[in-house]
């Protein structure tokens, strides 16, 4: 099979994760969720603690009054432009930079829209019954299911915002992706199966 990239969209707590490591083995996929933040981190100047604290978040240019002022030195590509636009564009740059390296799959921070004119490219949304969420998110953080609907809206709303912003499309609607499925249904292990049927289709 040519070079393929697999762009992976969810809501919290639908088993995206796990999808999509199954996906990168069927397919020899590089993996990339929160590497690339280390990878935007590294090309900007900044830390990678930034880019983590307010992954896929709108808004949080906010959290950098805190840095000192060593991070706004000549030596950042983007003096003089600092913007919550610019550190966006770094997530674009490390993505793009890493899908020209072979086959590969991203999780979310819109890289379907990052790599939306190259080809090969298959775009995925995963959703998952409220019940299911719910149970995940309270075995793997451990509290109540009230703080884990909390936590489940939170995330949520979070990245529909920075989806629906920088894309210019809506973070969950069908027209946004190839295929939107809900994992509840046919259990993790059967959908990535059912995805991987699709892809070779597709």
């Amino acid at each position: 099979m040519d070079k393929i990239i697999i762009n992976i969209g969810r809501q919290f707590a639908s088993g995206g994760r796990y999808i999509s490591k199954k996906l990168c083995e069927e397919f020899g996929c590089q993996y990339f969720d929160k590497e690339i933040l280390d990878i935007a981190a590294k090309e900007s100047g900044f830390p990678s603690s930034v880019f983590k604290k307010n992954d896929e978040k709108k808004n949080f240019i906010h959290t950098l009054f805190h840095l000192h002022a060593p991070m706004l030195s000549d030596d950042n590509f983007y003096n003089n432009k600092f913007s919550e636009e610019s550190l966006f564009q770094f997530q674009c740059e490390a993505i793009k930079k890493a899908a020209s390296q072979g086959s590969c799959l991203f999780i979310g921070r819109c890289a379907d829209y990052v790599l939306r004119n190259e080809p090969n490219t298959v775009n995925i949304f995963l959703t998952a019954n409220m019940k299911d969420r719910i149970n995940r998110t309270m075995e793997r953080s451990q509290v109540d299911e009230e703080t884990a609907k909390k936590i489940i809206n939170k995330k949520d709303s979070s990245r529909s915002s920075f989806y629906n912003y920088y894309s210019g499309k809506k973070w969950g609607a069908a027209e946004s992706y190839d295929l939107c499925i809900n994992t509840s249904i046919l259990g993790l292990d059967e959908t990535a199966k059912f995805i991987a049927d699709f892809i070779r289709k597709r």
